[in-house]
Parts: C-alpha cells; sequence; structure tokens
C-alpha cells in the first residue's frame, strides 16, 4: 500500500487527533512519534502522520525537527504535505507555526500555502480571520491564560504576520462558501499580489471539505485536523486509494487500565472532577517533587493494590492559580519538564506492573508517556470523542493508548474511553 497523503505534527495529542480525523474519513491511517529511520515499518498506510513535540520548544528545534520528518516522508512517496497544530493556533509571537510552515514551503520549493485551524464539529471556527472557540473570541476563551502558549489576539492574520517573513492575506466566509471553485480562485488571486500565506475562514465542516478540494494541488497544507476532511476524498478521486472499508479496525487488547492526566486545561479540569468521585485518584505535588520527595515511586506504591480491569488515575491537573504558583516557583519550563518526567516513570512502572490499556491527557505529557514507553508508532482505530480516538501501539507489548489533547472531551471521557474500548473489541 503506497503513503499518499504524510503529516507532521507539532504535538502528539494533536497527531492522533488529525489520524482520527483521516481514519473516520476512511484513510487507513499510521501514526510514528518523531521522525523514523529508515527501517520503520508501515503497516497498510494510506497516510503517515509523524508526532513531532515541537509545539513549545525552540523554533530553530522546531524546524529542523520538522524538516527531518518532511525528508522522511518524501522517501516514503507522500504526494502531499499537511503541518498540523492545535485548533486553537498555540503559539507565542515568535513561532512556531509560521517559521515552521515557510520552512516546509522552502524545502518543498512551494510559493504559497494556507492556514486553518477551524474544526466546527469541535466549537473552532474561524470569520473575517478570527479564531472563535465556541461563541468566544479565542482571546476571552480559557486559552488566554494557558500556562505555555497564552492566545490573547483573536486575529490569526495579526498572529501569523507576526511570525512569518511573507506577507499574509485571507479568504473571508462569503468566498468559502460559494465552494472550490470559488476558494482556489482567491488562493490564486493572493498569489499574484505578492502573499505567500492564506488564513482561510470556516464556519462548518463542509467548508473545510471545500478548502480541501480547492487546495488538492497544494505541495504543502496546514491547519487543524478539521482541515484533512477533505483530503481523503481528493486521493480517492484520483484512484490512488480505497474505499475505506475497515480503516479503523484493531487488534484486541486486554490488561489493567490507567489514566494519566497532565493537562491543566478547563475540559480537562471537569474531567479530573468527574472521575475524583468515582475512582481512586492520585494527586502529584510538583513542589513536593522538587524538594527531593519521590513521588513517582510513591504513586506507584499507592497503585499496587488498586491496579485491575477498573482504570485509576495519576493527575497533575491543576487550576490555573496554583499552576502559576508552581511556575513562579520553580519556573515554568522546569514545572513542565518535572511533571513530565514523574508521568514517564510512572507510565513505565505501570506497563511493568501489567497496564496494558491508557488513557493520557495533554500533548506535553502524552509525548513524554509514549516516548518512556519506547513506543515508534501507532494503529488508529475507533473514535471516543470528537478528536480522540483509541490507538494500538506498534510491536511488543501491544498497548492501547487514548492520547487526548487536553481541550477536548466530555466530563466523563476517562471513565467512558474503557467503555468504548470494551465495545470496539466485542
Amino acid at each position: 500500500m503506497t503513503v499518499v497523503l504524510g503529516a507532521i505534527a507539532d504535538d502528539f495529542t494533536g497527531a492522533t487527533d488529525l489520524c482520527n480525523t483521516l481514519v473516520r474519513q476512511g484513510m487507513k491511517t499510521v501514526q510514528l512519534i518523531d521522525a523514523p529511520g529508515d527501517n520503520v515499518d508501515t503497516p497498510e498506510a494510506e497516510a503517515v502522520v509523524v508526532a513531532l513535540k515541537s509545539r513549545t520548544i525552540p523554533v530553530g528545534e522546531a524546524i529542523s525537527q520538522s524538516l527531518k520528518a518532511l525528508a522522511w516522508l518524501q522517501r516514503a512517496g507522500a504526494r502531499q504535505i499537511l503541518f498540523k497544530y492545535c485548533s486553537t493556533f498555540d503559539s507565542t509571537d515568535e513561532g512556531n507555526i509560521g517559521p515552521v510552515a515557510e520552512a516546509l514551503l522552502d524545502a518543498l520549493g512551494a510559493d504559497f500555502t494556507l492556514y486553518c485551524p477551524a474544526f466546527p464539529t469541535l466549537a473552532r471556527s474561524i470569520f473575517k480571520g478570527y479564531l472563535f472557540v465556541g461563541d468566544a473570541l479565542l482571546s476571552e476563551s480559557g486559552m488566554k491564560d494557558h500556562p505555555l502558549t497564552p492566545m490573547r489576539d483573536p486575529s490569526l492574520v495579526r498572529v501569523l504576520q507576526r511570525q512569518t517573513k511573507g506577507k499574509v492575506g485571507l479568504v473571508q466566509h462569503a468566498t468559502v462558501a460559494q465552494g472550490p471553485a470559488a476558494i482556489a480562485e482567491a488562493f490564486g488571486a493572493l498569489k499574484h499580489d505578492g502573499f505567500r500565506h492564506a488564513i482561510v475562514d470556516a464556519v462548518a465542516d463542509h467548508d473545510l471539505e471545500a478548502i480541501g478540494e480547492a487546495a488538492k494541488d497544494f505541495a504543502l497544507i496546514t491547519g487543524g485536523s478539521g482541515i484533512a476532511l477533505g483530503l481523503p476524498a481528493n486521493f480517492r478521486r484520483a484512484g490512488l486509494i480505497g474505499d475505506g472499508g475497515g480503516a479503523d479496525r484493531l487488534p484486541q487488547v486486554n490488561g489493567k487500565a490507567a489514566v494519566l492526566s497532565g493537562s491543566c486545561s478547563q475540559a480537562t479540569l471537569a474531567q479530573l472532577a468527574y472521575m475524583t468521585a468515582r475512582a481512586p485518584v492520585f494527586t502529584i505535588d510538583p513542589l513536593a517533587a522538587a524538594d527531593g520527595r519521590k513521588v513517582a515511586a510513591e504513586a506507584l506504591a499507592w497503585a499496587s493494590d488498586r491496579l485491575g480491569d477498573e482504570p485509576i488515575l495519576f493527575a497533575a491537573t491543576a487550576p490555573p492559580d496554583q499552576v502559576a504558583a508552581v511556575q513562579a516557583k520553580l519556573g515554568r519550563e522546569a514545572a513542565g519538564a518535572l511533571i513530565e518526567g514523574i508521568m514517564a516513570q510512572i507510565a513505565r512502572g505501570l506497563v511493568a506492573r501489567g497496564v496494558r490499556r491508557l488513557v493520557v491527557a495533554g500533548g506535553e505529557t502524552a509525548g513524554a508517556v509514549v516516548q518512556a514507553l519506547g513506543v515508534t508508532g501507532l494503529r488508529i482505530g475507533r473514535q471516543i470523542d470528537p478528536g480522540v480516538p483509541w490507538t494500538v501501539s506498534l510491536g511488543e507489548p501491544a498497548l492501547a493508548l487514548a492520547l487526548k489533547s487536553g481541550n477536548f472531551g466530555a466530563p466523563d471521557f476517562f471513565l467512558r474511553a474503557f467503555s468504548a474500548l470494551e465495545e470496539a473489541s466485542t
């Protein structure tokens, strides 16, 4: 089977979200962890998504990792490249979205691309270039207080222009609503006028399908996972992929169950509250760890007589004021690295104790966990909630993993995920 679509995602849960979109459109998809070596097998993959941990690292490192992933995808035969970032355009004024996209354009010899993080199914929409989360502007949503990438300007044109050398234009919804031909014509006009980048409005999923069709010949497309809604149909019309049957089929995985939560988003806070009332919870104290306490060892000792078929939860999730207090004492990067290290140790200990079914909340936490477990790739299966599927790791032992972006999922997600896995296996 030939890889036709290659994607580069700037975090792990975002990569899984994109894979979920592609699988639901009938495209057999594999997620790889970091830029792989040449000996990595991609079983029955029509799309390969390379999951990086590049969202908040220095710009130069993000570019280097992304170009390495691009080179591998080109060798694998990918005909089109998608650069996937968060649906809330998580970045700073220095990057990393704009600089990485420009580096990919240069490497591909291309002179124009689009940016569309919208996904209306997940309450992310763009109108007149402004990004909305539900009914609120991005700058009035919970993202305004994000500990790593606070988003306080809702104008994606302004945000992206501060990150790029090339001119940034806008394709408004009045044009998008007219369909693929009108969108393609608008792209051509912007290119003619010297623009290298275009933010594109989208307020409904069918807008994303039209945008994808209009960009069928682009070397590079950028956006959130929603922009992939229209891509499989392009390849199917060209006779390059199959009919999509069985794209979400996974092998059955049995074993003990656990949840690791490192995200501090509003959605994850609600999920933590829901599960705290219904299951055992171990709360991770980063200040205690910084003072020398062996927090990971304490967590695993606590879990020893609680592990079983029903999930237990390990949480570093905390409200914004508590996060700010920890960061003030330890430093933002040091606090994040400390928590990720604890989660990685706990994950290794859990697998050694027979855990084979894991839900992980938060992109940085997911990245730390899959790296600690030596996971090189994932088969993508059935969706649990919009944007979050179950996956099964390549290699042995096979692990069922649900890697959840902090912003995604209903309040009962942690518990319901395991019910969904059981239903998918029967």
